[in-house]
């Protein structure tokens, strides 16, 4: 099964607040984006998937992203993550009514396209699936098979709120990198271990992040 991957990408002056402990007010807009263009390159390269689209409102991180190859849906919704993902999942199957759709977030530095490869074949045995983050809180990842509604329940508590709606929750190892997203200082760290890309190796290189080896 060939996957469209849907990346919701909030405003970058209003992105990664939670950042503040790590990163200046200055900094944290290139960090976002860093974060979405690492993750966005990952997933055009990965063999599960066939066109990436992003949702958003901001002009730069529309500019950047359509440059590595993504298709950019304008967040016409406005109305925050969920309704952004709905709306751009029912742009999607305007062009292609009967694609598989997988929500992912923007925040994956690290991600690995093997290992986003290995979610979404194991999502593809199920009508609706998804995948808790590193903290086994909130969600990374949500998919919906041909003919399925993504139907979104993104922020706190997601995972419970993802298992209530009826997805089945993927239990699999070795795919960190879809895991971990980056909302605080220590997610940051977790996702400097594990390898970052390009982009956001040289914004994380303009910060000083406490236990960050240094060489």
């Amino acid at each position: 099964m060939q996957w469209t991957v849907v990346v919701p990408l909030k405003a970058l002056a209003r992105a990664k607040s939670r950042l503040s402990d790590t990163a200046a007010d200055a900094l944290r807009p290139g960090l976002a984006l860093a974060f979405a263009q690492d993750t966005v390159a990952a997933a055009l390269a990965c063999a599960a998937v066939c066109d990436v689209a992003v949702v958003t409102g901001d002009p730069l991180a529309r500019d950047e992203l359509a440059a590595l190859g993504a298709r950019v849906v304008p967040d016409e919704p406005a109305g925050g993550l969920n309704a952004a993902l709905t709306h751009a999942a029912a742009v999607v199957r305007r062009t292609g009514p009967g694609a598989a759709v997988a929500a992912l977030n923007a925040d994956l530095p690290a991600l690995r396209p093997m290992e986003l490869a290995r979610v979404l074949d194991a999502a593809a045995e199920f009508p609706r699936a998804f995948l808790p983050d590193a903290a086994g809180i909130g969600t990374t990842l949500l998919a919906a098979g041909p003919g399925r509604e993504l139907l979104p329940a993104f922020g706190a508590d997601s995972r419970v709120r993802h298992r209530a709606s009826g997805a089945v929750e993927l239990a699999l190892d070795a795919v960190d990198s879809v895991r971990q997203d980056v909302d605080t200082g220590d997610d940051l760290r977790a996702a400097l271990t594990l390898g970052v890309g390009p982009r956001t190796a040289a914004a994380a290189a303009r910060l000083l992040i406490p236990g960050r080896p240094r060489g």
